[in-house]
């Protein structure tokens, strides 16, 4: 008879306590199987007996039941990026399991879990080898039972299919080793013994993802979804004007209309992250208060409101073409007697592109219940909520709703998009003060209006450039004058250029400055920040540089990159000379660089190390005569080292393909009077199908550890085509997006 139960209710884990029984010690008194979880170094072994001790920024189960069923959790947030699936596809190689004996849940929020947060395309890279260890002894504690089972040496056993096998050919179900496992000691990490990649059974193979079934067949699964009991409906205006604050409204009609239930202002604390000045509009269902939102009307006071003008840094930037900035940031080498050779060439260009908007598919959203403590009770939160980082979430909940962890539960839902937008607590803490007010959970959805206008953006920016080749085509100058947007005399997220950039890395002359704009407009990270438009910059002027120089693409990059070596000796996240090289003439080989093309149709070549990841791209491009431009086809090298799920990861490059050509395409925010001025899909349009190239991608599976793909091969894709745009047309794209440099998609 198959065992089923409730593991959640069961483990009844309230905010850490040790009250009720803990997983194991409920496996064990009851023979259901084994349970295994990774804890950080905050809990000892003494106070759970269960605990394998792995790092404390990750912290997974996994289950065991007697019907051989493997329940393994994944604990980080999944916005698209795959890691549900990847994550416990490392354990469930490491154990020995078959993946279709493997269940995946997304686990509960808990400081047990570690660090949950997923972005910069680094949870793969931070987890790799705790998802090792933790699978790695599994495999080891279901080898002893074995042992103890079938009387022979532990040595002569091995795990696999689900299996502990004798060469003899007997053997055991994990199923029929469960109790007695969870009975072994766990091992010590140090004696642990991982796979070889040629060993490998499940690695690198395409597995769907764990929860493909249950998104295409529509059952409630993202934050947007949520249903609770007595649950009631909200929207939230906020002015237009970053920091604006609210004088009046017509709140009476508005309650009165059919649906609402009620309508108020709210005192924001002034920052854009927490929690603004606004207008909640609560009632039975959704379409009841957006039908109300669109006839709200609002006095707003303005007067400490953001006067950003998008039209005004244009101007001031390109009065400031050709010069230097305020703040040195890098200096090395004497360029300026580089560009007094007068054997060497020197070219100048200027490159501008906008802000833009993450456009996730899901809405902001966020269910929230808040209930008021009675009779000396203290007051507690319920939180249904898609983030890329759940635990943050504790910052606001304490120091704008004064409530202790304790008193705060988070169900991690899965994020219908993200990019770096779901980092901020603004939505939270508007349904969070809704519900404090109503008293009653509250789902707050954002309109697509909302979305857009509301955003904490790509930030756009500007800037000078300035190199020189030698008289055999060799770059031996880059020069930057950065103009980005800064707040208190800093950049702000996504804006800068420093050392760390290529070309500078490797080259002996290189002068980096900067001029920072101040901006109120809210601004964040968008997968690759800050590579994704240094790379349209940088790789599209040394493209410019190679031409000037009478040198092809391919030959000039490599020549860059020089010897094989690290960057930065030993560390992975640095960028690698021999990998960039090597993905560089994958790709080249891959789209067949230098052939004969037709009229009016070109290759563009483009590499950037971007978020660990060496990604090189070329573009195969089509323009007519009335330059509506045609990309074709766009032929991708990757090395992130071991794939884990190749459909994963295939999916990761050719989403972020997509996604940069549709963002180069047409995609522009921009603000004046520190409003706005775009709102749906009719004034920020995405690409269509029809639109959207064949990508053909190759991987390089280098010895190297994993790191992530979420972000790397965006930032390649914009120079890839805007140097095709050129070979097919002699015309330089140094402006995004396409459409306002003179073409169309």
């Amino acid at each position: 008879m198959k065992t089923t139960f409730d593991i959640d209710a069961i483990t009844a884990r309230a905010n850490g306590s040790s009250a009720g029984l803990n997983r194991r010690s409920f496996i064990k008194i009851t023979g259901a199987g084994l349970a295994l979880a990774a804890f950080g170094p905050a809990t000892s072994a003494a106070e759970n007996d269960n605990r394998l001790f792995a790092s404390a920024e990750l912290n997974a189960f996994i289950e065991l039941s007697t019907d051989g069923k493997v329940r393994i959790y994944s604990a980080n947030a999944e916005m698209g990026q795959g890691i549900k699936t990847a994550l416990p596809m490392v354990i469930a190689e490491e154990m020995g399991v078959r993946w279709e004996d493997v269940e995946v849940l997304q686990s509960p929020v808990d400081s047990a879990f570690g660090n949950q947060f997923a972005g910069g395309s680094t949870t793969v890279a931070r987890t790799w080898d705790q998802m090792r260890q933790m699978g790695a002894s599994a495999r080891e504690m279901l080898i002893s039972a074995g042992a103890l089972v079938m009387e022979v040496p532990r040595e002569e056993l091995a795990a696999a299919e689900s299996r502990v096998t004798h060469p003899s050919g007997r053997y055991r179900t994990f199923g029929q080793l469960a109790t007695l496992a969870a009975q072994q000691e766990v091992p010590d990490p140090d004696t642990l013994i991982f796979k070889e990649r040629q060993d490998y059974t499940l690695l690198g193979k395409s597995v769907t993802g764990v929860d493909n079934l249950v998104i295409t067949t529509g059952l409630a699964l993202f934050g947007i979804d949520t249903r609770v009991p007595d649950m009631l409906y909200a929207a939230y205006q906020k002015c237009p004007a970053i920091g604006g604050e609210v004088v009046s409204a017509n709140l009476d009609e508005i309650r009165a209309l059919p649906g609402v239930v009620d309508a108020f202002t709210v005192k924001g604390n002034g920052n854009p992250g927490e929690l603004l000045d606004g207008v909640a509009i609560v009632g039975t269902n959704t379409f009841a208060v957006f039908n109300a939102k669109r006839r709200l009307e609002v006095e707003w006071d303005e007067t400490n409101a953001s006067k950003d003008s998008w039209s005004g840094f244009v101007e001031r930037a390109n009065d400031l073409k050709g010069t230097r900035g305020e703040q040195a940031v890098h200096t090395k080498g004497d360029v300026d007697t580089v560009y007094a050779d007068d054997e060497n060439t020197v070219r100048e260009a200027f490159y501008e592109y906008p802000f833009v908007a993450h456009l996730c598919m899901e809405p902001m959203n966020c269910t929230a219940d808040y209930r008021h403590g009675e009779n000396g009770q203290d007051d507690t939160l319920e939180l249904w909520l898609p983030t890329q980082m759940p635990t943050r979430a504790y910052q606001v909940t304490g120091s704008i709703f004064g409530l202790p962890n304790d008193a705060v539960t988070i169900h991690q839902m899965r994020l219908g998009g993200s990019f770096g937008r779901r980092v901020f607590n603004e939505y939270t803490c508007e349904a969070i003060t809704i519900s404090k007010r109503v008293r009653a959970p509250v789902k707050l959805t954002w309109t697509r209006e909302d979305d857009v206008r509301h955003d904490f953006y790509r930030v756009g920016g500007f800037q000078s450039v300035k190199g020189a080749v030698d008289k055999d085509g060799k770059l031996i100058a880059f020069e930057n004058h950065h103009m980005g947007m800064g707040q208190n005399g800093r950049p702000v997220m996504g804006s800068g250029f420093t050392a760390n950039e290529f070309p500078l890395t490797n080259i002996d002359n290189g002068l980096v400055t900067q001029t920072l704009f101040h901006c109120d407009t809210p601004a964040g990270p968008w997968r690759a920040p800050r590579s994704n438009t240094n790379a349209f910059v940088v790789q599209s002027f040394l493209d410019e540089l190679a031409h000037a120089g009478g040198r092809d693409y391919l030959e000039f990059l490599l020549e860059i990159m020089g010897e094989p070596r690290w960057l930065e000796e030993g560390n992975v996240r640095a960028m690698h000379t021999g990998r960039a090289a090597g993905v560089i003439r994958l790709a080249a080989e891959k789209a067949g660089w230098g052939r004969e093309m037709p009229a009016r149709t070109g290759l563009g070549l483009a590499f950037y190390f971007s978020h660990a990841g060496h990604i090189a791209e070329v573009a195969e491009v089509h323009v007519t005569e009335d330059n509506k431009v045609t990309v074709k086809n766009v032929t991708v090298g990757v090395d992130v080292g071991p794939i884990i799920n190749r459909s994963g990861a295939t999916s990761q490059v050719a989403g972020a393909v997509v996604d940069g050509l549709s963002t180069m395409a047409g995609q522009k925010i921009t603000m004046e009077g520190g409003a706005v001025e775009q709102s749906n899909l009719h004034d920020y349009p995405v690409l269509r199908l029809p639109e959207a190239p064949t990508v053909d991608i190759h991987f390089i599976e280098s010895d190297y550890r994993p790191t992530g793909l979420g972000e790397p091969a965006l930032p390649p894709l914009a120079p890839a085509v805007g140097n095709a745009i050129f070979a097919a047309t002699g015309v330089r794209v140094r402006k995004m997006p396409l459409i306002e440099a003179g073409f169309t998609v």
